[in-house]
């Protein structure tokens, strides 16, 4: 199952369960013009086809301690396979790394960092680069989060 081959009905599905994936089965079918068995197995082959991927609550990291997101820019000291192995078991053991992506451009990873404060960060620093050799890596300091959206824009509008 493809972004193609999605039918408005999974879309709306997908889109609803991404607003809140608490919602009932049945108010997700009067959603999506279905009756709520069709509708629970529509969910049920996104989930397996891995359109959905999982279901999660949403928290304030503020609220839990850790007022401080950090981006940091990684350059790879080589690009062998050996390396980029060890970079991302280091990672897969760090819980404070949220995101991670390989860029093309002037870093070659991008990790989106939490923590609770520059202290911790630091830590977290000092941890990483003695797990793993990087040749550089420059962080970015949240000020202020204007937006977050855990969704992604899902077109339901259109066959």
């Amino acid at each position: 199952m493809t972004a193609t081959t999605l039918d408005l009905i999974d879309r709306k599905i997908v889109s609803a369960l991404m607003q809140d994936a608490t919602q009932p089965i049945g108010r997700i079918a009067d959603q999506v013009g279905l009756s709520q068995t069709p509708c629970w197995k529509r969910i049920q082959k996104l989930e397996a086809a891995g359109v959905l991927t999982g279901r999660v609550a949403i928290a304030d990291p503020a609220k839990l301690g850790l007022g401080l997101t950090v981006f940091a820019g990684v350059e790879a000291p080589d690009h062998s396979p050996e390396w980029r192995a060890g970079f991302e078991r280091a990672l897969a053991a760090m819980p404070e790394v949220r995101e991670v992506y390989r860029m093309a451009g002037i870093y070659d990873y991008l990790l989106q960092i939490i923590a609770r404060d520059v202290g911790a960060f630091d830590e977290f620093y000092k941890r990483l680069t003695t797990v793993v050799k990087v040749k550089s890596c420059s962080s970015l300091f949240v000020l202020e989060r204007l937006k977050a959206t855990p969704g992604y824009p899902v077109d339901t509008t259109t066959r």
